[in-house]
């Protein structure tokens, strides 16, 4: 009977203790895309630090942005998620902005493990695309 005490609260400990902090770099699959994802007061934010893009044109511009007055500012280091926490190692009822066609999607996350997490972009449900990102590093 001990042993089985023992057994489930073992599992217990390890489910609770499962990695669902998305907080650090991450890599997309498009563009060898580096997001940095951090805590911005109780929600999740994350910005672009880096893609073969970046690499090739260091100081590129939001020139894709339907705001003309927001062309200018550059890629490197820009916003382009925000969501709320909705449970442990899942966020939603966000947006995600894509720099390369000027387009901001609704958006969630959710981690699937310790160095992956998917992230869903919906234009409108069921108009959705689902990306797995890698932990960098």
């Amino acid at each position: 009977m001990q042993n089985v005490i023992a057994a489930a609260l073992v599992a217990f400990l390890s489910a609770s203790t499962a990695p669902s902090d998305p907080v650090g770099v991450w890599k997309t699959p498009v563009d060898d895309g580096l997001v940095k994802l951090e805590r911005c007061g109780a929600d999740l934010c994350g910005r672009a630090v880096g893609s073969s893009r970046l690499s090739a044109v260091p100081d590129a511009k939001d020139v894709m942005n339907p705001d003309a007055a927001l062309r200018g500012r550059p890629i490197q280091g820009l916003l382009i998620l925000r969501m709320h926490a909705k449970g442990p190692g899942h966020w939603g009822d966000g947006w995600i902005y894509n720099p390369k066609d000027g387009q901001t999607y609704k958006a969630d996350l959710t981690v699937i493990g310790p160095r992956q997490v998917h992230l869903r972009g919906c234009v409108v449900a069921p108009f959705c695309q689902t990306q797995t990102w890698n932990r960098s590093g």
